[in-house]
């Protein structure tokens, strides 16, 4: 790539939106600049979903000149710099010039200035820290557009300064390295990542998790996952990873392109941690994930295997029993199992076909509804309790047992 580039022509920089904030702050000898992810993601051919900018003007004086003009401004990060500017519904962060004046590793306090070049170096990766002017004009003061050129995920400066700053940017380097590295990764990041591991305890949970499922969602996460397995960063975050392994994402993501699936986090976590339900518990517990996602990872972990030759009427009796969410991640795993044997193992293919028909079923599945309810024993003279509630149980269970046929009155019948 040239050492000059420019987004002008691109259809986010020419958002009418984006020419009211050039008109209202690049005026009095002061300017506001596009900066980061919309500018590297344009140079790189990936899509731009956010567009932020950063500027000369002090955050009150950011704000005061919205109103002034009709804007809303929200300080949602008013300390740091930042005030988001609300325009047609949509909002553009906007992030006065700064630089760390103290860190801790977790959190910094921040000065305001007015240096391009300070505020480009206090930033985490060269390919983060680009600007574009008013015109589309791309700016480099670090060397990005060299390591975009390249798809060199590189730290600016020194790389131990910048994880100092803060050790989130050791998985953030992983994370970026996921969705826009190519080759191998920066040497010196490597190894600066590999140095900075055992503080990644100080992290807070929620950001950790963040990080790791913001990976997770990458085209193809396994390159990244590999180096930091390598650098021992994987065992830190994720120790239960650590003895089940990380083969099963290449044939995951090869199952994806050629199954047309959604590329899903929370499945690719499942490849590479052990089903114990126990286990899972505790990670989604440290992680802090949301109550979906734990019981979706406790459910996956409690479901059966699915033996590829099972009949079709018992996996819907385990259909009922353990929910099709859970068995369809289940056979999914066994699948993709199945799929990644088929060139060395000859009944890999007819394992293939049993799993492939276990997830059809699984997917168009609808739950069958218990024709007995309480009323129903209450008429044939049984009180509500312990009692009535063992002989719904049992009644439900011989429905099962049944594929399900067995009507209301027969089941009744069952009871005198």
């Amino acid at each position: 790539m040239s050492t000059e580039a420019s987004v002008a022509d691109e259809s986010w920089f020419r958002d009418a939106a984006l020419g009211r904030i050039f008109e209202l702050l690049n005026v009095e000898g002061e300017e506001v600049r596009v900066v980061g992810g919309a500018v590297r993601n344009s140079l790189m051919g990936e899509a731009v979903s956010d567009t932020d900018l950063a500027t000369t003007w002090a955050p009150e004086q950011v704000v005061a000149r919205a109103k002034a003009a009709g804007i809303r401004a929200v300080p949602t990060g008013i300390d740091h710099g930042t005030v988001t500017l609300v325009i047609d519904g949509r909002g553009f962060e906007i992030t006065t010039l700064r630089h760390d004046a103290e860190t801790d590793g977790r959190r910094a306090k921040v000065s305001f200035g007015q240096d391009w070049q300070v505020d480009a170096e206090r930033r985490d990766f060269t390919i983060n820290a680009l600007y574009a002017d008013r015109s589309g004009n791309v700016i480099d003061l670090v060397g990005g557009l060299e390591d975009i050129a390249t798809r060199t995920v590189r730290f600016i400066g020194d790389a131990d300064a910048r994880i100092a700053e803060d050790y989130l940017r050791v998985l953030r380097y992983f994370r970026f390295f996921a969705h826009y590295g190519s080759g191998r990764p920066d040497a010196a990041a490597l190894k600066a990542c590999a140095r900075a591991r055992d503080s990644l305890g100080k992290l807070s949970s929620e950001r950790v998790w963040k990080e790791l499922k913001t990976l997770l969602k990458a085209r193809d996460p396994g390159r990244a996952l590999l180096w930091m397995r390598q650098a021992g960063v994987l065992s830190a975050v994720l120790p239960e990873s650590e003895k089940w392994g990380i083969d099963s994402i290449g044939p995951l993501v090869a199952a994806e392109a050629a199954l047309d699936w959604k590329p899903d986090p929370m499945l690719r976590l499942m490849a590479i941690v052990p089903p114990d339900a126990e286990r899972m518990r505790e990670l989604s517990t440290r992680l802090k994930m949301s109550r979906a996602e734990a019981d979706r990872l406790a459910k996956w972990a409690e479901a059966p295997v699915i033996k590829p030759t099972l009949a079709i009427t018992a996996l819907d009796r385990l259909l009922y029993r353990h929910g099709d969410a859970p068995l369809g991640d289940r056979i999914r795993l066994s699948l993709i199992s199945a799929r990644s044997r088929t060139e060395t193992d000859a009944t890999a293919l007819t394992d293939t076909a049993g799993h492939s028909r276990h997830l059809a079923r699984a997917l168009s599945w609808e739950r069958p509804v218990f024709p007995v309810a309480g009323a129903d024993l209450i008429a044939k003279g049984i009180k509500p309790g312990p009692e009535m509630g063992a002989q719904l149980a049992a009644l439900e269970e011989r429905w099962v047992e049944s594929n399900f046929s067995l009507d209301k009155a027969a089941l009744l019948d069952a009871t005198d």
